[in-house]
């Protein structure tokens, strides 16, 4: 199968090729994004292989259609860049990659947790200026802490074991609600509920119209005064300009994110040499309670693994005709917290 790969990495070319058995596909790899300007590099081939920062919109659904591209095959987990009811209406299918490592994930929502608790990224700078003194290094014990989790799918799961290894009291929110989270002893409350008792709220839910800005000024208002939060979700769960002003009154007292609502035009670039535009990013990195990683939760050699390795099962299922297990379908865009 002929398949255009867009917004590729270098160590993501590795893995590809280490698992497309004897060369089954013939995968070209592109640097650029895929987006309305660059569809005519899609000509001659069957399907397209994208990452979330590709923006595969109803227009560009129908370029991709009348370049007699089939499939649209995501190499992550979530899918809200891709207009799946058109994708549906040109008749190409929409695979994605659903768990590669939910451990990844979780770990660095932990490590996010554990960096801002425990000023670890303060220390580590001063000891290298010969500067030994405990001054505004001071945390706080993780055990016994309410711990909210939004979203229970397997990143959330897997974040409900780590922090009860810590001996927090972990308590969860979502619209479905699993059995394997409750026999851990884990107590479904209602959101406002979590946002209330949290001393630390960690999302683990995808970008539905549903969970579009979830967290507010009035999500904000309802958390405990210098509670933390955690995003490795998808960053527009969080309406940034409201996040900023939560911080700026303290009702927000610490913000670690790996994921921004604007982060297409910053993440995965280096843009050291250049003057950043985006005005909200600017203001959160002036925090010293701010910490921001550039989306690498999943950036585990397990998980680069994982998902080569089902990227190259998607496209193998489709050329054979096989049952195409990890299809994306319109009718599950709502109403699912399952990353």
């Amino acid at each position: 199968m002929k398949v255009a790969i867009f917004s590729t990495k270098y160590y993501e070319r590795e893995y590809l090729n280490k698992f497309n058995n004897a060369g089954k596909h013939q995968l070209s790899y592109f640097d650029a994004v895929l987006n309305e300007d660059s569809t005519n590099l899609t000509i001659g081939f069957e399907a397209v292989c994208i990452m979330l920062s590709d923006i595969i919109d109803e227009k560009v659904i129908d370029k991709l259609s009348a370049n007699s591209i089939q499939l649209i095959c995501l190499r992550s987990a979530g899918f809200d860049n891709v207009d799946i009811e058109a994708a549906a209406k040109r008749n190409i299918k929409v695979l994605r990659v659903p768990a590669y490592s939910p451990q990844a994930i979780a770990e660095h929502a932990a490590a996010l947790i554990l960096t801002l608790d425990r000023k670890t990224y303060k220390a580590y700078n001063r000891v290298r200026e010969n500067n030994f003194t405990l001054h505004n290094l001071m945390g706080f014990n993780l055990y016994d802490k309410t711990v909210g989790v939004i979203g229970t799918g397997k990143i959330g799961r897997a974040f409900c074991t780590i922090m009860q290894g810590f001996g927090c009291k972990v308590i969860a929110y979502d619209i479905k609600e699993s059995e394997a989270v409750k026999n851990k002893g884990i107590e479904y409350k209602t959101f406002d509920q979590v946002l209330q008792a949290s001393d630390i709220i960690s999302i683990h839910c995808p970008l539905t119209p549903d969970t579009q800005h979830l967290f507010n000024s009035i999500a904000f208002a309802k958390m405990k005064t210098g509670a933390m939060l955690i995003n490795t979700s998808r960053g527009a769960v969080i309406k940034t300009a409201h996040a900023v002003e939560a911080l700026k009154r303290a009702q927000l007292g610490y913000l670690g994110i790996d994921v921004y609502e604007g982060e297409e035009k910053l993440f995965f670039k280096d843009l050291s040499g250049t003057v950043i535009q985006d005005d909200l990013i600017e203001r959160l990195m002036s925090f010293n309670n701010v910490l921001i990683t550039p989306h690498q939760a999943f950036f585990t050699k397990e998980a680069v693994e994982q998902i080569a390795i089902t990227t190259i099962k998607n496209l193998s299922d489709f050329e054979n005709g096989m049952p195409l297990e990890n299809e994306v379908k319109s009718k599950i865009i709502k109403h699912q917290y399952t990353t």
